[in-house]
């Protein structure tokens, strides 16, 4: 009758439903040297939970502190700004070209080289809208529309 309701109780085990004094009346029964022949390959797993529940932990877990480094930082940064405020501040003004002359005929030199550039090249723009032009003509007369 014993064997008969540990089937049972097995059945309901690999089902889900049991209690927890079920399941410890299966470690019980798993753990006595009177194990039927037929159900001899559940005893390792009834006797795995009843050693693992034995074992302890043992090794020690090193708990070291966060260091902040919250403050280095702040004055690390506070020194970039210091440093950069004071490049900034003593900096010589550059003597910088703005295109004024005292002489007029150099001005006007200057003037002309810069006129004849953009002259160079606005013409350079102006070949390519030709060949617009160009294609726009041939495209009209091959598509008359």
């Amino acid at each position: 009758m014993e064997l008969q309701s540990i089937e049972i109780l097995l059945d309901k085990y690999f089902e889900g439903e049991t209690s927890t004094a079920e399941e410890k009346v299966l470690k019980t029964y798993f753990s006595s040297p009177g194990v039927a022949q037929h159900l001899e390959q559940y005893r390792p797993l009834f006797g795995y939970f009843k050693q693992e529940s034995t074992q302890q932990f043992e090794k020690t877990i090193p708990l070291k502190p966060r260091k902040h480094y919250v403050t280095w930082l702040s004055v690390a940064a506070s020194v970039v700004v210091m440093f950069g405020m004071f490049t900034i501040l003593n900096r010589e003004p550059a003597q910088q070209e703005l295109g004024t002359y005292d002489n007029p005929e150099v001005a006007f030199r200057e003037t002309q080289k810069a006129l004849n550039m953009l002259s160079k090249n606005v013409n350079v723009g102006v070949s390519s809208v030709d060949y617009i032009g160009k294609y726009e003509q041939t495209r009209k007369t091959i598509f008359k529309q």
